[in-house]
C-alpha cells in the first residue's frame, strides 16, 4: 500500500511547502484532500484486501464518503490542528522576514540630497587636506551628517525595534509550542494510528459503505 499512497502524501507535502511560500490554500483543505485519498486504500487493502478490479466510480464513491463517516475518528483532527498552528506561525515568520528584506533594501538604496552628498564629502575629507589622514571626524559632527542625510529613514527605528521585537517572540513561540520539525515528525504517528482506528472499525465501516456498491 505504500507505493500507491505516495502520489497523495507527494500531494500534500507540496500543498504544505506552497503554503510556508505564501500560497492561498488552505492546510485544512490540504488534509482533507490526503485522508479522502487515503480512505479508498486502507479500505480496499487493510480492511476488505480481497477487493479487486474496482472501478474508478467504486472509489470516488470511497472518497466522498470518507467525511460522512470519519473513518480514521479524532486523529484526522488533531493532526490537522496541531500541524496547522505550527505551519501558521512558520508562514507568518516566513512573510515577516520577507518583508524586512523589503524595508532593508529600500532604506539601502535611500536617494542622497545634494546637501547631503555635500556633508559627507566635507566629513570624510577635509581632514585629508591638512594632511591628518588619520583623524576621524568628531561623533558630534558626525551624527549631525547622519541625522541630516537619513532623517526620513530614522522615523522607521520605533517600528524597525517593534518588527524585531515580534520576530523575536515568533521564534520563541516555533521553538516551544509550534516547533514545525517536530509538528512535521509526528505526522507518520498520526498517520498510522488512524489507519489503526480505520482498521479496528473495520466491520462498521464495511457496512456503512455498502451503499457503494
Amino acid at each position: 500500500m505504500s507505493k500507491e499512497a505516495a502520489e497523495p502524501v507527494k500531494e500534500l507535502f507540496t500543498d504544505l511547502s506552497l503554503y510556508l511560500l505564501g500560497a492561498q490554500n488552505r492546510v485544512e483543505k490540504a488534509f482533507f484532500r490526503f485522508f479522502d485519498s487515503l480512505f479508498p486504500l486502507v479500505y480496499t487493502r487493510l480492511i476488505n484486501p480481497g477487493m479487486m478490479d474496482l472501478s474508478e466510480e467504486y472509489m470516488e464513491c470511497l472518497r466522498q464518503t470518507r467525511q460522512d463517516i470519519n473513518p480514521f475518528g479524532r486523529y484526522s483532527k488533531e493532526t490537522v490542528m496541531e500541524l496547522a498552528k505550527s505551519l501558521r506561525a512558520s508562514r507568518t515568520f516566513n512573510q515577516a522576514l520577507g518583508m524586512g528584506v523589503e524595508v532593508l533594501n529600500a532604506t539601502e538604496h535611500a536617494v542622497l540630497t545634494k546637501e547631503c552628498i555635500r556633508g559627507l564629502v566635507k566629513m570624510q575629507y577635509c581632514p585629508h587636506c591638512q594632511g591628518l589622514t588619520l583623524i576621524r571626524p568628531c561623533e558630534g559632527y558626525c551624527l549631525n551628517v547622519m541625522r541630516g542625510c537619513f532623517a526620513s529613514v530614522s522615523e522607521l527605528d520605533i517600528h524597525w525595534r517593534e518588527y524585531i521585537y515580534t520576530l523575536e517572540y515568533l521564534t520563541n513561540e516555533m521553538a516551544v509550542t509550534h516547533d514545525l520539525e517536530l509538528a512535521l515528525l509526528g505526522i507518520r504517528y498520526s498517520i498510522n494510528e488512524a489507519i489503526l482506528q480505520a482498521q479496528l472499525n473495520g466491520p462498521q465501516l464495511s457496512a456503512t459503505v455498502s451503499m457503494c456498491t
